[in-house]
């Protein structure tokens, strides 16, 4: 199954007789919050989930963004209308990271059929409402480990073993500005890999074909097992979507930089080399 799907393709599914569930994950750190927008104007009869609030737990010891307790989200997907036998897309305003946050949760939670808005919001030529859909309850009920999850130990040993690629801007890998965590740098042995090189100038993943040489000129290849993190697990499962896109399996470091960071026994390097 595709883990993206086109604006034209999705015009053509709403319009079945079994229609694909809609989630909007609008959400831009340290901006607005996503809830006003989607009052504003959503897609017909998409159901608006809030990412800090029901994609992720507090702030705490497991990172910015740590993954909420599975039986919440469970209820959550099931209030939205999340059916184990009904495909769902997510969608974002278009720089895709909250909605491959909640691709990802739903992928790693059992469901078997999810994809992403590729291009998001912004490429929709659609009709759009304002009225908040109630749908029925769904019947989906979380079974976590079905993709693969990394905690701070086992990226560590990715880095050493395999490729842990870091998603964030080279400037923070480098470890040259912090603007958010304690301390600047990177997991040493982590490649380089900013996520915003995986789209295009429209806001799309680039083509399967391009990601695949993009993610081999970083080490990708053969039986060679890959990780991601970033500053705080979303992003970062954006990169997870491209390299599926790609056809790379990979694991996420939910947790990430945020969580490593703020852990001052584990070392941190800097530079543009590995380390």
């Amino acid at each position: 199954m595709n883990a993206i799907i086109t604006a034209a393709e999705l015009v053509g599914e709403l319009s079945a007789d079994r229609p694909p569930v809609l989630l909007d994950v609008r959400y831009q750190m340290g901006g607005p919050h996503g809830r006003a927008a989607y009052e504003a104007g959503h897609l017909p009869g998409a159901v608006f989930v809030d990412l800090e609030a029901e994609l992720a737990d507090p702030p705490g010891p497991g990172g910015r963004h740590p993954l909420p307790d599975v039986e919440e989200f469970g209820a959550v997907m099931r209030r939205a209308g999340v059916r184990h036998d009904t495909s769902v897309v997510v969608y974002d305003g278009g720089q895709g990271w909250a909605a491959a946050r909640a691709w990802w949760m739903l992928r790693w939670t059992g469901h078997p059929d999810v994809r992403v808005l590729d291009g998001g919001l912004a490429v929709w030529a659609g009709p759009v409402e304002t009225g908040i859909p109630a749908p029925a309850t769904g019947d989906f009920r979380p079974v976590p480990g079905a993709v693969p999850l990394l905690d701070a130990d086992q990226a560590a040993e990715l880095a050493r073993t395999g490729l842990l690629l870091d998603a964030r801007a080279g400037e923070r890998y480098r470890g040259e500005v912090e603007p958010i965590d304690r301390v600047a740098g990177h997991i040493p042995g982590a490649v380089s890999a900013p996520t915003m090189e995986n789209v295009g100038a429209d806001g799309r993943l680039l083509p399967a074909s391009e990601l695949a040489a993009r993610f081999a000129s970083l080490g990708a290849g053969g039986d060679r097992p890959v990780g991601v993190y970033c500053g705080s697990g979303v992003s970062a499962a954006q990169q997870v979507l491209a390299l599926e896109v790609a056809g790379i399996p990979a694991a996420l470091y939910v947790g990430s930089w945020s969580q490593w960071s703020a852990d001052g026994s584990r070392p941190v390097a800097t530079g543009a080399d590995p380390g």
